[in-house]
């Protein structure tokens, strides 16, 4: 399942409807070379902006130019508030964008967390919501502003749906709310570790403080968009910064409540795919249900000579990705039911 597809297979066997651009954890902050918390992979801070320079330049000069970019998430580095840098580094992100001649939808990950609260992230340029569709009569498929999540369609009977995976966290949140102190208190039920950071000892390590969850809500709300797309024959593509499949993750890094959020999709035949960041390694499985979920790998630690992003781009039977560097090239070829007769 993870071998490398043949040119012949990415080749266009019938006509490309749409492209979209993906990229993952550029974590830029105005450091010197570090490492993981680990410190077993280097992380290049300042280089990881030159990494996003590029793939900018290589999607605007595509034959066929994306429709939009999906940023996955921890677009600078948290390190950036330790030195009181985060507005000013994100500006510089923000700026680099600017260059961009397509829409990019942001993701919000822990990162950002580190750097800003939730209200400032909401008022902030990364809060892409103004770029949502609205489905007329439909007022079930209406995100509720307690959440960062929203849809939009970037072609006919394509509907892509951005999820916030902080939704259930104690990172970014006003410590005297009670949502904080629910938070916390899942945390800790599955945590009883002093370094709320640490997955050591435990049966379900996805509890620690960096990851989060979604809230109940939250899935209601999706289950009702998938509803509504399984009705009009929409496909649908995922977008979070947290993977939700074990096969395609490091298990320390899925999300808190991945098995509530894989239910609601299981029960749907729209969904395609599912996009994530996070575990900068890099992951890819096709689950049980024929949805394919694909962890990118993260610009932060990918060595000045390679790169790090990806151009989906969309047929009428299947989705491919063409990766750069280090992220591979894949197919996901949509059930046969599934395909798109246009």
């Amino acid at each position: 399942m993870d071998d490398k597809p043949s040119p012949e297979a990415l080749s266009e066997s019938s006509e490309r409807l749409f492209s979209f651009g993906v990229i993952a954890d550029v974590q830029y902050a105005d450091l010197e070379d570090g490492f993981n918390f680990q410190g077993t992979r280097r992380r290049y801070y300042r280089h990881s902006l030159l990494h996003l320079q590029g793939a900018i330049e290589d999607w605007n000069n595509e034959s066929s130019t994306p429709c939009c970019v999906l940023q996955l998430g921890d677009i600078i580095d948290g390190y950036n508030a330790q030195y009181n840098a985060s507005e000013k580094s994100l500006e510089l992100v923000m700026d680099t964008f600017k260059r961009l001649k397509v829409p990019v939808h942001h993701t919000w990950g822990n990162h950002e967390f580190y750097n800003f609260s939730r209200e400032y992230l909401t008022h902030s340029k990364l809060n892409t919501k103004f770029l949502e569709d609205q489905i007329v009569h439909h007022p079930e498929t209406m995100p509720s502003e307690d959440y960062y999540a929203y849809h939009f369609v970037p072609f006919p009977k394509f509907r892509f749906v951005l999820l916030d995976a902080y939704d259930l966290s104690v990172l970014g949140m006003d410590q005297s709310s009670p949502k904080y102190e629910q938070c916390m208190k899942i945390l800790r039920e599955h945590n009883p570790n002093t370094e709320l950071n640490s997955p050591q000892g435990l049966s379900e390590p996805q509890f620690v403080q960096f990851n989060g969850g979604f809230s109940r809500e939250q899935l209601n709300w999706l289950n009702e968009v998938l509803t509504f797309s399984d009705t009009n024959q929409e496909k649908v593509v995922i977008v979070s910064h947290l993977p939700i499949y074990p096969d395609a993750s490091d298990s320390v890094c899925l999300a808190w409540n991945y098995r509530d959020a894989l239910a609601v999709i299981w029960s749907h035949e729209c969904v395609v795919c599912f996009f994530a960041g996070h575990t900068h390694d890099g992951g890819y499985s096709e689950d049980p249900f024929g949805v394919y979920h694909i962890s990118l790998e993260g610009v932060i630690e990918t060595a000045p000579d390679s790169q790090a992003f990806g151009t989906v781009h969309v047929y009428p039977d299947k989705m491919t990705l063409k990766g750069r560097g280090r992220v591979p090239d894949r197919i996901m070829n949509y059930k046969k039911e599934r395909a798109v007769h246009c």
